[in-house]
């Protein structure tokens, strides 16, 4: 089942492409999937039809399709494909591209509508109010102050976008460094210069994925280096060494966490992260991804592929985003 030049499936063999989608999608993300595609969605089951080449749309691909060949391209529902790539051999020549949709701006809002809260001391008012305590409390300017923000991608450059439009200064934190930094950084440095950085920053915000190099990235060396900042993590929970986060809130380097994100979700009433001081946890809701943002992503992918592009939401399989 050849693909075109380039490794993407061409528009005959999209032609002939059965549509195969997760039976728990939303009833109205399926038909748009159908008007887009024109054709019939069916229900991806455990074992992909013999001989036929199949573009699959859901959250996972089951055990049986990894070794077939089927799935000619495969879109993840999600923005994160670290759960996907996980489960095993992903099918050899198979497209797998992703969702991200609003999820940019979703987030983005998250993290100004934290930064903000904790600059105006809405929890400190909050706890006040319950009391009926009336005690003037000053607030904090943003303007001036520096955001890290790890990750520089389409979640990343949201995020500084929406910050540095607050007077915040934003370094973005890549793999490598960039003399021309994408739009919503100051600039960018690379991860081998980020220690440094770590010492002036009043807010260090993840939006890193999940891969081999990335897993427990925010361990005792990064957040020793923190001074009083403000860590707030919108990526995936296991780039954190929950261990090392707890012991910078307890002396202090840290001075709030907040997490929308856990190594193990959900996290249990009894889960040890419900006592981290100065914590708050959010049930990974920053960016959740509406039945729109998937039909968007895909029409814009199958756009891409008729046309002979690699589309642009495209995932790279050996690096994981």
């Amino acid at each position: 089942m050849p693909l075109s030049a380039g490794g993407i499936p061409g528009p005959d063999l999209l032609a002939r492409a059965r549509l195969l989608v997760d039976p728990d999608l939303d009833a109205s993300l399926v038909r748009a999937l159908e008007r887009i595609t024109g054709r019939h969605a069916e229900p991806m089951g455990s074992a992909p039809p013999d001989g036929v080449p199949c573009v699959c749309v859901g959250a996972t691909l089951p055990d049986a399709w990894r070794a077939t060949g089927r799935p000619v391209w495969f879109h993840s529902v999600n923005a994160g494909t670290d759960a996907l790539l996980a489960s095993g051999a992903w099918p050899a020549g198979a497209l797998l591209t992703r969702t991200v949709g609003r999820m940019g701006e979703r987030i983005a809002q998250y993290v100004l509508a934290w930064v903000l809260a904790e600059c105006q001391s809405v929890p400190e008012f909050a706890a006040q109010h319950a009391r009926a305590e009336w005690r003037r409390i000053p607030s904090e300017l943003v303007a001036g102050q520096t955001a890290l923000v790890y990750g520089t991608g389409r979640i990343g450059a949201a995020v500084a976008g929406l910050l540095r439009g607050c007077g915040i200064r934003t370094v973005g934190v890549a793999r490598t460094a960039r003399a021309v930094p994408p739009p919503g950084f100051d600039r960018v440095i690379g991860t081998g210069e980020d220690i440094g950085a770590l010492t002036t920053a009043r807010w260090v915000v993840s939006a890193l994925p999940l891969t081999g190099a990335t897993e427990g990235f925010f361990g005792a060396d990064r957040f020793a280096a923190v001074r009083e900042a403000t860590f707030i993590n919108v990526g995936r929970g296991a780039t954190v060494d929950p261990g090392a986060l707890e012991t910078a809130l307890r002396d202090g380097s840290v001075r709030r966490a907040v997490l929308d994100v856990l190594p193990e979700e959900p996290a249990a009433p009894g889960d040890p992260c419900w006592q981290l001081p100065r914590t708050v946890i959010t049930s990974h809701s920053a960016g959740i991804t509406a039945p729109d943002d998937v039909a968007a992503d895909f029409a814009a992918c199958w756009s891409d592929l008729h046309a002979g592009r690699v589309p642009g939401l495209a995932v790279d399989v050996g690096r994981g985003y």
